[in-house]
């Protein structure tokens, strides 16, 4: 695209996690690395005791020992007992889902809708780069942005305070005027997350599979000290994956794939689909799922069952396992 659109999203999950020892306690939870500097974003995840992939989230510092913690809207509980199980008594946590909603704008005029918006602000990539974070104090618009995206475009998140999010919007409405501001919503976002390649939480990433297996060997710090699961993690990748996370474009026009459609090989199931869409920008149908290692290589062809026929596909896209230093090889 050449424009910008603005998505609303209520359900978006968040909490402020703060406390002397805050950070050095959420470093022992995920196998990633922490933002360092205030005004950072870094998307982390976390492991189950066994070492498969638990938790997707993104965690923002605006503070020494004060994070912003946001996930998918269907893991707020599921995060919160998570996270509940071993916290410090010194650290605190809070649940602001239900007081701040969710403004996304995305494309490639966001920084000049921005600048638009609020032009006391610097919201070049230098101002405002890629995974940061700052607070917006203004009357019509009181938010934490974030300049993120899970579309793969240049985007940024206002998390608005409800009681301003009626004229916050008004205004972006207002600024987008210049820019034919457009408007999306969650289906135009999962189609432009399946042509980049972005997991999506209990569909792609789900706990019968490791970070390895899931194609997130990066975010494996294995310089880290302690994190939840890392022993068991360390003992699985002594033996070679069961199954490996593909991207998949299928031969068809009229069908898209499902979570659970079955992918073959060779008259035989090597794997199932996670998840799956019509990727509208480059005219592709795309899928998602793990497959057995050796149908994992790119230009792999396989055929997936879509409404009881079988759609012949091809592996574009596809993260092998290096068991000599546990790391991704491309």
């Amino acid at each position: 695209t050449t424009g910008v659109g603005l998505m609303e999203i209520s359900g978006f999950n968040r909490y402020e996690i703060r406390g002397a020892g805050a950070e050095r306690w959420l470093d022992t939870q995920f196998c990633s690395r922490l933002p360092k500097k205030m005004g950072q974003i870094a998307l982390v995840y976390g492991l189950t005791d066994s070492g498969n992939v638990a938790v997707e989230a993104t965690i923002a510092r605006v503070d020494e020992d004060r994070f912003w913690y946001g996930s998918a809207a269907a893991a707020e509980l599921h995060d919160w007992d998570w996270l509940q199980r071993d916290k410090p008594d010194a650290v605190s946590m809070t649940a602001l889902t239900d007081e701040f909603t969710t403004l996304v704008v995305a494309g490639p005029k966001a920084r000049p809708l921005m600048a638009c918006f609020s032009p006391d602000r610097d919201w070049s990539t230098q101002g405002m780069p890629w995974l940061s974070t700052r607070s917006l104090d203004r009357v019509d618009c009181d938010a934490v942005v974030m300049c993120l995206s899970y579309s793969g475009e240049t985007a940024f998140e206002l998390h608005v305070p409800n009681p301003g999010l009626r004229e916050c919007y008004r205004r972006l409405r207002q600024a987008g005027q210049a820019y034919d501001l457009t408007l999306f919503g969650l289906y135009a976002t999962d189609s432009m997350r399946l042509e980049k390649g972005y997991r999506h939480w209990k569909s792609d990433l789900i706990t019968e599979f490791n970070p390895f297996a899931s194609g997130l060997g990066y975010f494996v710090k294995w310089d880290k000290a302690h994190f939840r699961g890392r022993e068991a993690l360390a003992a699985m990748c002594e033996q070679p994956p069961r199954r490996q996370f593909v991207t998949m474009v299928l031969e068809s026009e009229d069908v898209v794939a499902h979570a659970g459609d079955s992918i073959v090989a060779d008259s035989s199931v090597v794997g199932s689909v996670t998840s799956g869409g019509w990727g509208a920008r480059i005219d592709q149908n795309i899928a998602m799922g793990f497959v057995e290692p050796q149908y994992a290589s790119v230009n792999t062809s396989v055929g997936v069952w879509v409404l009881g026929e079988e759609i012949p596909a091809k592996v574009t896209s596809a993260c092998l396992f290096d068991p000599d230093n546990m790391r991704l090889r491309a």
